[in-house]
This record gives C-alpha cells, structure tokens and sequence, in this order.
C-alpha cells in the first residue's frame, strides 16, 4: 500500500467519520482541525458530535494509536479537505475555507502524495485548488503542468451520506472519483479503497463536482414540489400527507415529505453553486431553491394564526400564552443545526413571541446562544405540560413516540404530519 499516513483537514461531520474509517483498517490518521476543543476530544477517544457508532470506532482507533488529531498539518502521503463550502453575499460560494486549507497543507506536501478535496464546491474548484497549491508550492509540478508525470496528484471525490447513518453509507455507498489525471483517479481509488465496500466510479473533476451538486438539487427540487402542494392544500382544506399517501399509490409516483423548509449543509446550499454559475439557465433550479427558503415563513404565520385564535378563545393576552417548538435540527435523530430551517423558526418566534418560548430538542444540552436569551430548553413532558401552543419542526423518534393522549392542546402546528 503507498499510503501509510493519512492526513484528514476538517473533523466536522465527514472529515472525523472519514478519519475513523481509515483509521479502523489500521492506517496512521493525522486529523487536522482549527477547533482546540475538536482536537482535544478526538485525542481522549471521544467525538464531539452526534453520530452512531462514530464514537466506538473513534475510540478503539484513538486507543490502538491509529488516529490523533492535530491543529497544523503535518507531512503524509494522502490529505483530504473536507471543510466546509458555505455561500456569501446573494448565495455566491465562499471557497474561502478550501482556500485557507490547501494553504495549511502546501509547506508539508511532498513529491508523491495525493490530494483529494471531499467538499461539496462549485464546477472548476479542484483545478483552482491546484493551481493555489502549484502558487506556493513552485518547486513541485502538478497536473496542469506535467500531466500523468506530476509531483502531486489532485482528485475531487464527494460524500454521499445520509446523517445518522454515516458509518454505514461511508462504506457501503459507491464514490464518484473525480481526478484531474487518469493517474490521479486511479490513485484516488487506491486510497478509497481501503475501506470502501462499494464501487469506485471514475470520471474527471468537473463532472465529479456537477454530480454531487446535480444529486443534491435533484432532492431540492423533489422537496420543493412536496412543499409546494402542503401550501396549496393547506388553502383547500386538505390533509396533504394523506393526498401525498394516496398519489405515491400510483406506481409510478413517489411524492416526498413537505417539512418546515430543507436544512443542512447540502441541500439548502449546493444548488444555489449551480445557480450562481449558470444564472440563466438554472431557473427550475433557482425556482425550488425559492420554495424550499419561504416555507418557513409560511410556518412562522401558521404558528402566529395558531396564537391569535388561541388568543380569541381564552380571552388572555399573549404575554401569558405559552408556545413550544419541537426540533432544532435539519433533519431527524441528529445534532446538525447547520442550516436547519426548524432552528431560524424557533429564533424568530422566540423573538417575536412575548410570552414564554420553550424548545424541546433532545440531541443537544445547550441552546445555542441566538435562541437561549428568549427560550428554554425543556423536556419533552415539560413541554406538554406548560405549553398552550405546540409547533413541530423535526420529526425525532422521542416526538413521534408521543401518544395522542398525552396531546391534549388544541393550537398545533404540525409542518411533518406526526400528529395530524
């Protein structure tokens, strides 16, 4: 094998599962992370995220000294940047943590390594990331300028996992292998195949990086079509689980589920990488993106509607009406707040509401600081207890294991149809 030592930058949500999955089939990991805290956790064998079965793995490779972290990169024969890829200004992308990484990895790179960037980034940010390592480094050569010959081999490979069953998918999912050569692919496979289980697809950079921007919008746009009739049969007096349940009857329609509006680092971000470099053509692209990003405002007016006639009926004035949402999180049974159109609709109506604002997230211990002036973080039965107003935002399995007993509210809002 020619890579002993592997270095991951970012040990966020992928780059740590990543670590610890090279890191269980016995190679030297070096995780690289700017976040002191991360670091010094990783290194006592414990994760500072949410995960399953992340953090046996981690542990059992921090104590069998195949995984360390560090907060400068050192020298290795492999690095993958998996940091993140946000949007600036009007959703323009921000490489600007890709840019800061492939810095920190140029003074260390060494005749033979590999580079692979895993984040998801607009067409052409492979070859830019090249062309700022070849800037610093001018005494190695790279593919643009020595072709299969060069010094350095350069390859964009994405993830394609699902949160929650990322140690699973990791594995078990094919990549696409994005290299810049057909020298740097086949390195790239070498490296993933260490411990991946599925099938290794090779193409080159940019059609690597369209791919995982054209997967993530695909579900944008389904998402959108979901959220779009839930509107629609909310102003028709229609239960629009059970028009999505009827249609998905047909065999040759699978509706998804509307929600509060699409979260995450990658759904709610990505398609607008495909807007922002092809503004003219992207429009059903740009359209969804747009349905998807107002859904929680029409949310945030159902709840305020769910208050007035709470209002109208009990004859008491706001400040005494107690409100109480449900989930922060992007998605279910997990910790990620990033992007998380259920955490904006708690801030907002945390903000507006004059009366007492309960959240219920059992992921995480903390509110985190922009809702925690306004709201408390409560259990699950302290909030069916002192709440006058209910809003589910994320569909937990604690929430979902409710019974409909113990409900016994009559303002709810339900944007994921648990308890309708």
């Amino acid at each position: 094998m020619s890579f002993t030592t592997i270095s991951v930058i970012g040990l966020g949500y992928i780059g740590l599962p990543t670590a610890a999955a090279f890191a269980s089939r016995q190679c030297q990991v070096i995780g690289v992370d700017v976040n002191q805290h991360a670091v010094d956790t990783i290194n006592r064998g414990e994760i500072h995220i949410v995960e399953p079965d992340l953090d046996i793995v981690v542990k059992t490779a921090v104590d069998n000294g195949f995984l360390r972290a560090v907060t400068s990169p050192v020298a290795a024969d492999a690095y993958l940047i998996a940091v993140p890829t946000p949007f600036k200004g009007s959703h323009e992308p921000d490489l600007i943590h890709v840019k800061a990484a492939a810095e920190s990895i140029a003074p260390v790179l060494k005749k033979g390594a590999l580079v692979v960037l895993e984040s998801t980034s607009p067409v052409g940010t492979t070859e830019q990331m090249a062309d700022w390592l070849a800037a610093l480094r001018p005494d190695l050569s790279f593919p643009k300028q020595a072709g299969e010959h060069a010094d350095i081999n350069i390859a964009y490979c994405p993830e394609r996992v699902l949160p929650g069953q990322v140690m699973v998918e990791l594995i078990k999912n094919d990549r696409v292998i994005g290299g810049m050569t057909a020298t740097c692919s086949a390195r790239a496979c070498e490296l993933y195949n260490i411990f991946l289980e599925g099938e290794c697809v090779v193409t080159n950079s940019r059609t690597a990086e369209m791919c995982k921007l054209t997967e993530n919008s695909f579900r944008d746009v389904n998402i959108a079509f979901a959220n779009e009739l839930s509107l629609i049969c909310a102003n028709n007096g229609i239960n629009v689980w059970e028009l999505i349940s009827l249609a998905n009857r047909h065999p040759r329609v699978n509706i998804l589920q509307p929600g509060p509006g699409v979260g995450g680092h990658c759904i709610a971000v990505d398609p607008w990488f495909i807007v922002a470099q092809s503004p003219e053509h992207a429009r059903l692209i740009q359209t969804a993106r747009e349905v998807n990003d107002g859904k929680p405002l029409w949310v945030i007016e159902q709840v305020k509607a769910a208050i007035a006639d709470c209002l109208s009926e009990t004859d008491r004035r706001a400040s005494e009406v107690t409100l109480a949402c449900f989930g922060l999180s992007f998605k279910p049974n997990i910790d990620d707040l990033r992007e998380s159109p259920a955490m904006n609709i708690a801030v907002t109506l945390a903000d507006w509401h004059s009366g007492k604002t309960l959240t219920v997230e059992p992921n995480i211990h903390v509110l985190p600081k922009k809702l925690a002036a306004n709201s408390e973080l409560v259990s699950v039965e302290q909030a069916l207890q002192q709440a006058d107003v209910l809003v589910l935002l994320v569909d937990h399995n604690e929430f979902k294991a409710i019974k409909s007993e113990q409900i016994t509210q009559s303002w709810i809002v339900d944007t994921k149809g648990v308890w309708c």
